[in-house]
């Protein structure tokens, strides 16, 4: 979900990277910091390094048999790997109800000798896929997510917005369509993740590959929680990618995130006889309204708000009991977040008092900024380098092109060639965020990027969601899949690259006690699973993990009295 290539330029200079993204004590949820780090964030603690004077290095990525395994397996088994992910495309399926795509996810690395556990945690689309060998250590591990976005569908192959449309008179609809690349996403990481368990088989090497399938990452909910529940422990290095718009990596930071949703109750009533009615529409508007003022004084460069109104009325002479809105609030730390967050909830009950009616919260995600790891990003930009940038035929960037001339942006098709390795800029003036965040507290993370989208398109968009099925959308993920591959069989094979990344991400936590922001009796959201899917997966609902049903909200709102009657015109009551 993070909306930035790595290592985007910065060229706004509002305030420093450090007092922007300072981590303090994050005080809506209990992680403390140790006095000391003041005026220094978190993620840089170990190190600080000047843009001006740092040259990546090379030698980090190291030539061996295991590595042209690996890669020789990737190159075999591309069109399963493409494959995988025009079938996760064109099903399409929303967060949290993702059945057929984490089911061929799984059957994918099952097939391929992962043993496969569902719901560790209890959320029914989530999975761990484990290949073990020798010894079993050190532990890899893959990131894998297939949710589709709302709205964003496109017809396969076609240049112009040519939307999968749902017919509606008075609110048609788009459909859904994976316009951040999470198909591409896990079928890249599980391709990687099955060549890498070929090479540590072939060559007898100790290791264990685990591959998180995890859902809801556009709502940022499972790997957060599936964090909090201990499913990620036990990881020595953890390795992730995005699609982007470019061949790179980088050691930057980016959002922590509070997600929220506020529900009013008011009462039902006729649009033609108004009067003592309480229609929730008018306090989501309110809500709006309150909310968008706070951007004047309230939201610095780095902090962010936006919402959904999910639901509201439905027809015109019909008031709204019950209406509602989805708010993501983020900031560059969590104490920051929570902050803002605090101002929103205000704007929420200000809404509720002013209309009178009843006002429902509840916290729905919750996660930190990311803590990067500049060793194992220079890893990963020497195996970039090493490989080579995807290369895109005539036709890719003709296809590009017409995407940007659709776009109305510049027509300058995919991009080519490793961008260059670059410390953060000294502004963090804020953007995405994603639940792999709170992964990297726990475990060094790595990351990368390549273009799946054409230059300056953008994630969430029509753009992406039909350039993640074309061929040049297949070149770029089968290049992630090859540097995954890479990186990992690296860790595999240099003991004391692992441990000098482990070392560095010791540094950077030193002064931070790291702890979950959800409330430690958070109920995620959560679908019920369709019965075919049970039985496919051999799970039970509700399970342990889950509370079910989950609570329903059922307003007591009362109708609104106008006082006692207007006396006759031509008495007069008083003197």
């Amino acid at each position: 979900m993070c909306d930035t290539d790595h290592n985007e330029p910065v060229h706004h200079h509002q305030y420093s990277r450090r007092q922007a993204i300072g981590i303090g004590a994050a005080a809506a949820a209990a992680a403390a910091v140790v006095p000391g780090l003041t005026g220094r964030q978190a993620a840089y603690a170990a190190e600080e390094v000047s843009p001006d004077h740092y040259e990546a290095p090379t030698g980090l990525a190291k030539d061996s048999n295991a590595k042209d395994t690996a890669l020789a397996h990737v190159d075999r088994n591309a069109d399963a790997v493409t494959g995988l992910n025009d079938t996760i495309w064109e099903y399409a399926e929303p967060s949290l109800a993702e059945w057929n795509s984490a089911l061929a996810e799984a059957q994918f690395l099952e097939r391929n000798g992962f043993r496969i556990q569902w719901a560790v945690a209890g959320l029914p689309t989530t999975f761990v896929a484990t290949y073990s060998n020798g010894t079993g250590s050190p532990v890899v591990g893959f990131s894998g997510e297939y949710d589709a976005l709302p709205g964003v569908s496109q017809q396969k192959g076609s240049t112009e917005h040519d939307p999968v449309y749902e017919d509606d008179p008075y609110s048609p609809n788009y459909g859904y369509g994976h316009g951040c690349g999470h198909s591409a996403l896990g079928a890249a990481a599980a391709g990687a993740a099955v060549a890498v368990a070929h090479a540590l088989r072939r060559h007898r090497l100790d290791g264990t590959v685990k591959f998180f399938g995890s859902t809801a990452e556009e709502q940022l909910v499972g790997k957060s929680f599936d964090v909090m529940k201990g499913v990620y422990d036990g990881c020595d290095v953890f390795v992730d990618w995005h699609p982007g718009r470019n061949t790179s990596t980088g050691f930057g930071s980016n959002n922590a995130l509070k997600a929220m949703a506020f529900n009013f109750s008011g009462t039902h009533g006729h649009g033609g006889s108004p009067l003592g009615n309480k229609n929730a529409q008018n306090a989501v508007r309110a809500l709006t309204m309150l909310t968008d003022m706070l951007r004047e004084h309230h939201v610095a460069p780095s902090g962010r708000i936006h919402h959904a109104i999910r639901h509201s009325g439905e027809a015109p002479n019909v008031h709204a009991a019950l209406a509602g809105a989805w708010y993501f609030v983020r900031e560059a730390t969590p104490e920051r977040v929570a902050i803002l967050a605090d101002k929103v909830t205000d704007c929420a009950r200000a809404a509720g008092l002013a209309m009178r009616m009843e006002v429902h919260e509840r916290t729905v995600a919750n996660i930190w900024n990311k803590l990067p790891n500049k060793r194992g990003a220079e890893l990963v930009h020497d195996n970039m380098v090493q490989i080579g940038a995807p290369e895109f035929t005539d036709e890719d960037q003709a296809y590009g092109k017409g995407l940007q001339a659709a776009a109305g942006i510049a027509q300058n098709g995919y991009s080519t060639g490793v961008a260059d390795l670059r410390p953060p800029g000294e502004t963090f003036l804020g953007g995405g965020s994603t639940d792999v965040s709170d992964i990297s507290w726990i475990i060094p993370t790595l990351s990368l990027g390549t273009p799946v989208s054409p230059s300056g398109t953008a994630n969430h968009s029509w753009l992406t969601t039909g350039s993640t099925v074309s061929h040049a959308g297949h070149v770029a993920l089968l290049a992630a899949t090859r540097y995954l591959a890479a990186v990992a069989v690296d860790l595999f094979t240099q003991p004391a690259l692992v441990a000098e990344i482990k070392a560095e991400h010791a540094a950077r936590t030193a002064n931070v006690q790291w702890a979950s922001l959800l409330p430690a009796d958070f109920q995620p959201p959560a679908i019920e699973p369709p019965d075919w899917f049970l039985r496919r997966t051999g799970q039970k609902w509700p399970n342990s993990h889950i509370t079910w049903p989950p609570e329903r909200i059922v307003g007591h709102t009362k109708w609104e009295s106008l006082g006692p009657p207007i006396p006759p015109g031509n008495v007069q009551p008083y003197e």
